[in-house]
């Protein structure tokens, strides 16, 4: 059961997760690192984080599949389905980067150019996406629906390009791992 909350509440607790869950993915790049090794489950990572992202994408999918037809108990299936592939990213990811050091694109040309460029959207994307997935959440959890349909137009659509490029950058730096 989810307990209910006062606005100013969630607004605290919004900007609470948000500072947390960003705080944490910026630690995890200047803490210290160990050399990487085949030979750990941590190597591993990578691929589920990608697995986890695109599973979130399905879901992501699913979830606007059944708003758009008005089956409400199925897209909140779907979304909580997001939320919990995406919590599983997000654990994944912090392991893996609080463990090694990020791996450099090796490529060259244009595709270094692409690389470069679905990556910085895809950073500075899912930076934002924190705030508005939640905001999102809380609002239908409030019943608020007029605004929840407003945000979430924002929210689905940054969502689903975050996951889907999350995806795109592991197959573009799976070689060079």
């Amino acid at each position: 059961m989810i307990p209910k909350l006062k606005d100013e509440q969630y607004v605290f607790l919004i900007i609470g997760l948000t500072l947390a869950i960003n705080g944490l993915i910026f630690f995890s790049y200047v803490a210290p690192k160990n050399e990487p090794s085949l030979h750990t489950g941590v190597s591993l990572l990578p691929m589920l984080n990608a697995i986890a992202n695109g599973a979130t994408f399905l879901a992501l999918l699913l979830a606007l599949y059944n708003a758009r037809k008005r089956r409400i108990a199925q897209h909140r299936m779907f979304i909580t389905a997001a939320f919990l592939f995406t919590s599983v990213f997000l654990v994944s990811y912090l392991i893996y980067h609080f463990s090694y050091p990020s791996t450099p694109y090796g490529g060259t040309g244009i595709g270094k150019y692409i690389y470069f460029f679905i990556l910085i959207t895809h950073i500075i994307l899912a930076v934002v996406i924190v705030p508005l997935a939640l905001v999102s959440v809380s609002l239908a959890l409030r019943n608020k629906l007029y605004w929840h349909r407003k945000v979430s137009r924002w929210t689905m659509g940054l969502w689903l390009y975050v996951s889907l490029t999350g995806v795109i950058v592991y197959i573009l730096i799976s070689p060079y791992y």
